[in-house]
């Protein structure tokens, strides 16, 4: 068996690794434009912080790697430039010589990733504005800061790249403004998010919610008002697309946000075609409809999936929550499943309940952590939560995700056995008393 994988950072390379682990005699390409593979993205604002320095953690793997260890070949600065279904072909080009050649696959994965949002701004194409999607972005950002020295940087877009690069600015030496177009973060409650906004401004950071970006120019970013955020250098966070071009030419089917239709083995509707990562769409784990919520460690799973089902197994995804965490400072925000807004929208009978509690005890140095769950009524089951403090977030989060998942009612959270000792929590954790708020409000 032939398998020809276009897409070689997250999805492609764990396709990859799982499709040579079922078969050690399939024979494996992998075709990736860029010159990077299998690096780790979510790091990228960490290390143009100078929070640490070593380029290899987050390019760990190259194509000599998987060769030797795994007999995967892959073909970096390789672009496929389009696809025949019928004679199971590809057309690529290779952009370090400019040779053109032909390939065959018995089995094709798509794993062409996403692309930067570029917002309709002018001035955008300015040589003082940045997008961070990939390793390239991230070196030109780390070049310009390095010989330019920026003293005030404006962010717009407010979602985890946008909140980790306000961090990483600010480590920097810069003033930092930061703009979005509703409220801060997405998936964040606006009755939560006033505690980001809170503790941005605590740090020195401007903050514009509900505001539109007009221009860039020579000064900065001209707002909506036509008031001026000053800027030396400008990050446009605005989100991703999926580059389903490869996809859109060969007749396979698009769904949600243009991302690539798949269903639950990753297979499209063109036959011996598969796709995974962040050019395809997925399926929420609540509500059981099609959404996009591109993330890393989604990618990774879908990956996998893909190759256990071309190697013949019958694995299924089994949809995500869209759980994201992030760190700004000293707080960390968490999220998962559906907001209450987002619920109320699905139809749902909501009951959606707030506490704050003490991460641990007052003479342990316990500082807040505040949570809020939203539950339909109707079935009595969690549908998702928001969690926001200093210590432990993602402990909490990571119980509320797996509350989610099995289907633990709100009134047994009072009945997990939740570790504790005075450096880690209080002796009633606040996933109890979470739990105790919801019980109450759904009547149980």
């Amino acid at each position: 068996m032939k398998v020809i994988i276009i897409g070689a950072v997250a999805a492609g390379t764990s396709a990859a690794t799982e499709i040579r682990r079922n078969d050690p005699n399939a024979e494996i390409a992998v075709y990736e434009k860029d010159k990077f593979i299998s690096y780790a993205g979510c790091g990228m604002p960490f290390y143009i912080s100078n929070e640490f320095n070593d380029f290899n953690g987050l390019v760990p793997r190259n194509a000599e790697f998987f060769k030797t260890k795994r007999n995967i070949d892959i073909y970096t600065e390789h672009e496929v430039l389009s696809v025949d279904k019928e004679n199971k072909t590809v057309t690529v080009k290779n952009l370090k010589n400019g040779e053109i050649f032909e390939d065959n696959y018995d089995k094709l994965v798509l794993a062409t990733g996403a692309t930067s949002k570029v917002p309709e701004i002018k001035g955008a194409e300015r040589s003082n504005v940045f997008l961070l999607r990939n390793i390239n972005d991230m070196n030109r950002i780390k070049s310009f800061v390095e010989q330019m020295s920026p003293r005030k940087a404006v962010i717009i877009g407010s979602g985890f790249i946008g909140m980790e690069m306000c961090e990483a600015f600010v480590n920097l030496g810069m003033d930092v403004t930061i703009i979005a177009r509703s409220s801060l973060s997405k998936g964040i409650d606006r009755d939560m998010s006033v505690f980001i906004e809170r503790h941005l401004k605590e740090k020195g950071v401007r903050v514009y919610t509900d505001t539109q970006t007009k221009e860039i120019n020579e000064n900065g970013v001209i707002l909506g008002d036509g008031s001026l955020a000053e800027a030396d250098i400008v990050l446009l966070a605005a989100g991703i697309k999926p580059n389903t071009e490869l996809a859109a030419q060969i007749g396979v089917e698009l769904g949600v946000n243009g991302a690539i239709k798949v269903d639950k083995q990753m297979r499209t509707n063109i036959d011996d075609v598969y796709s995974c990562g962040d050019c395809a769409e997925s399926y929420n784990a609540v509500t059981g409809k099609t959404m996009y919520r591109p993330l890393g460690s989604t990618a990774n799973k879908m990956g996998t999936i893909a190759g256990s089902n071309i190697t013949g197994k019958n694995e299924e995804f089994m949809g995500v929550l869209g759980t994201g965490i992030y760190r700004i400072f000293d707080m960390t925000v968490g999220q998962t499943g559906l907001s209450e807004e987002e619920a109320i929208k699905q139809g749902y009978n909501v009951v959606a309940v707030k506490d704050e509690k003490m991460d641990k005890p007052d003479y342990m140095g316990g500082r807040p952590i505040i949570i809020k769950a939203v539950a339909d009524k109707d079935t009595n089951t969690l549908l998702g939560a928001q969690v926001i403090g200093y210590d432990g977030i993602d402990k909490r989060l990571d119980v509320l995700v797996t509350a989610i998942t099995l289907k633990i009612k709100p009134e047994n959270f009072i009945h997990l056995d939740l570790s504790y000792s005075p450096p880690y929590s209080i002796p009633r954790d606040p996933i109890y008393y979470i739990g105790i708020k919801l019980r109450d409000a759904l009547g149980c």
